[in-house]
């Protein structure tokens, strides 16, 4: 098969005018649109006006393609992406976040030139609670099969045993033949195997002295298929998988625990581009900040972003939607998922398969339908077409507790009457994202302790593989006495429980792991975490000046604050005790959030702050600390269930210093903010 970089030459404009620009894929139309109070995406997708795009490009098809199979591969077009060749409609799908196919050799003019022209379509706003981008934000590749071929991801590895090592291999074609089968280390083949295939066949296959993958070692390596005159290839990773209520999760039979982020698909500046550069940094960042996973919250990744994943030794929980039948914004993909579901998750199976960095699927987020008798029979239709597709790998949906019961009530979040009502006025999450700001964090926490909470969500949770808690980390203890064989994932959390989820885990392999909302800051939910006073923005300024959420952990430019220092230590990332210092200068009221922990950061430079108070925050698992202005002693303070403490003093410049000690009172590590000349 010959895979042909189809990202160049293309033009991009507004459909319905003749205003086109030049553009390379991936491309994100959206963020070069004016930002306004009358965008109908609202703070939801950063204020943008949200347009129709059309791209086109002409390209050349030699004579002897027409002998063989010719294929578009779109990774990603945001959204109801209309594909047009030479005139004629080629192929449509709904879904924004799905890689899809179209097969060209009905449409193409062989020896001569071509035209492909495809529609991306987001005017019909609101259709989404984040940031979406809009166009051809992901890869496209043109791709050439001879007559007889390999299928489409006809190539699935499984690892039947690390120890010794060996794999399965089920390889797919269109016809009878012969394959030869290489695996490749570097530059080393390491076995290799003949398989005749008559549509299908499936071999074991031992790889002498192969070496698993895992976070600390992400090994790789590369199969290699020639099948009737043409190669194919895909990469792979020795790598089992075991969950169970004993042990837990198990990663080649060691339990693990998911130190994990949420993130959006965005890249920041580069709106929802999927550069495999910008993703790789994404990765490394989170990792660098305690991270050993993420969720791809709320739509399939790239597949730049599992090669870095798999590369760099990252897990990943890959999620399907964000909705089901039921609307959360008025045009979401509520309107297709019902006719489209099957095929959306077959082809994120595809896309995921043998990346060993992928250990978990979800199927959703927050779908209140979870609570009722149709979703709660929906829930186990996904569940099960998933373990059909691909039986290696559990399945989780994120379900927010509280909101269930709230449902039942008939004080739903999200319905379809809200939908409709939602330019009126704040509704749905909107509603209550601005409760939780002025409530605080307890406000969902302490809703999912109710007895109601639990009679609304155990019937689909027994529906998965292992339940997916958004903001129920205070039902973790009951839950695992009154459940004794469920297995819980905090696959929504905040910032402020890594701490207690760590401690609580350690002690309970069923509860396998946490997701904080968010590990990155993201464009759209604008201003849901922001941490801004008074004389930065004014009550009469306009809505539309906030673009981003506010709520990662890193800010939109992968700049680490006070959080991600107290991530580090909750997550022990590292040992050294860690400063962060909120910004002495501010004064009054700040905008509430609940996904804030804190707008500390790690300085201790503030010019023209002499004399103010100061308060530093001291991240340290240890017994007690000692905090340190120019060598003079300002506090010797016990640790109390928690590895975070903040203290008060006065600002002066020069040297700050923690220093941290054991039960015994022996120093085991310090660290020093010092002031700028």
């Amino acid at each position: 098969m010959e895979i042909i970089n189809f990202n160049e030459g293309w033009v991009c404009g507004v459909l319905g005018t003749n205003n086109q620009k030049p553009v390379s894929i991936p491309h994100d139309a959206m963020r070069e649109e004016p930002r306004s109070e009358s965008s109908l995406g609202a703070a939801n997708i950063g204020w943008y006006e949200g347009l129709d795009y059309l791209y086109k490009k002409t390209f050349f098809v030699p004579e002897d393609y027409q002998e063989k199979k010719v294929v578009f591969e779109f990774e990603g077009v945001y959204r109801n992406a209309e594909v047009i060749i030479n005139g004629k409609k080629a192929g449509f799908r709904p879904y924004g976040y799905t890689n899809f196919y179209v097969e060209a050799d009905a449409f193409l003019h062989f020896g001569s030139e071509n035209t492909i022209e495809v529609i991306a379509r987001n005017s019909d706003q609101p259709n989404s609670r984040w940031y979406t981008g809009t166009g051809i934000y992901r890869p496209v590749n043109l791709l050439v099969l001879p007559k007889k071929h390999l299928l489409l991801n006809g190539i699935k590895i499984t690892t039947v045993s690390t120890k010794p090592p060996v794999i399965s291999l089920t390889l797919k074609s269109n016809s009878k033949g012969e394959a030869l089968v290489s695996i490749i280390d570097g530059e080393e083949v390491i076995a290799r195997s003949n398989v005749s295939i008559d549509r299908s066949a499936q071999i074991n296959l031992p790889l002498p002295n192969a070496k698993a993958w895992s976070p600390e070692e992400p090994n790789l390596y590369q199969c290699q298929i020639e099948y009737e005159g043409s190669q194919y290839q895909t990469r792979f990773g020795l790598r089992t998988l075991t969950w169970d209520s004993e042990a837990g999760l198990l990663i080649n039979g060691v339990r693990r625990i998911l130190k994990g982020a949420c993130i959006h698909h965005d890249n920041g500046l580069l709106g929802a581009a999927a550069f495999p550069d910008a993703e790789r940094r994404k990765v490394k960042l989170l990792q660098e900040a305690g991270y050993n996973a993420i969720r791809s919250a709320h739509n399939p990744c790239s597949k730049a972003l599992l090669d870095a994943c798999d590369e760099l030794g990252m897990l990943v929980m890959d999620e399907y939607v964000d909705m089901w039948y039921t609307h959360k914004t008025r045009y979401d993909y509520a309107n297709d998922f019902s006719d489209w579901w099957r095929q959306d998750l077959a082809d994120m199976v595809d896309k995921d398969f043998n990346h060993p960095s992928v250990i978990l699927y979800s199927t959703g987020n927050e779908v209140s339908e979870t609570a009722e008798p149709r979703g709660i029979e929906l829930t186990k239709e996904l569940t099960e077409h998933l373990h059909g597709l691909d039986p290696t790998r559990p399945v989780t949906c994120g379900v927010n507790i509280f909101f269930n019961y709230l449902s039942s009530l008939g004080f739903g979040v999200y319905t379809d009457e809200k939908a409709q009502k939602e330019k009126k006025k704040a509704v749905g999450s909107e509603f209550y994202n601005k409760l939780a700001g002025l409530l605080g964090d307890k406000t969902m926490k302490l809703g999912a302790t109710l007895r109601g909470s639990d009679r609304t969500t155990y019937e689909s949770f027994a529906n998965m593989d292992i339940a997916g808690y958004n903001y129920g980390i205070l039902r973790y203890k009951k839950d695992l006495k009154k459940y004794p064989k469920r297995l819980i994932l905090g696959t929504e959390t905040f910032c402020k429980d890594a701490f207690y989820f760590l401690e609580l885990a350690k002690k309970h392999p069923r509860i396998i792991g946490d997701f904080v909302w968010a590990g990155m800051d993201y464009i759209g939910e604008a201003g849901i975490g922001s941490w801004v006073y008074e004389d930065a923005y004014p009550k009469n300024a306009s809505p539309a000046g906030w673009l981003t959420a506010g709520s990662g952990r890193l800010d939109i430019t992968g700049a680490a604050g006070g959080e991600t220092l107290y991530t580090k230590v909750a997550f022990e990332k590292t040992t050294t005790p860690l400063l962060a210092v909120k910004p002495v200068y501010q004064k009054g009221k700040h905008s509430p959030s609940a996904w804030k922990l804190t707008d500390a950061m790690p300085s201790w430079t503030w010019p023209g702050c002499e004399g103010q108070k100061a308060e530093v925050e001291v991240y340290a698992r240890a017994a007690q600390i000692a905090l340190y202005l120019n060598d003079q002693l300002v506090v010797k303070k016990k640790m109390k269930n928690d590895c975070r403490t903040v203290v008060k003093t006065t600002y002066q410049s020069g040297t700050l210093t923690v220093v941290a000690y054991d039960e015994n009172e022996q120093e085991i590590g310090r660290s020093s903010l010092v002031t700028a000349q």
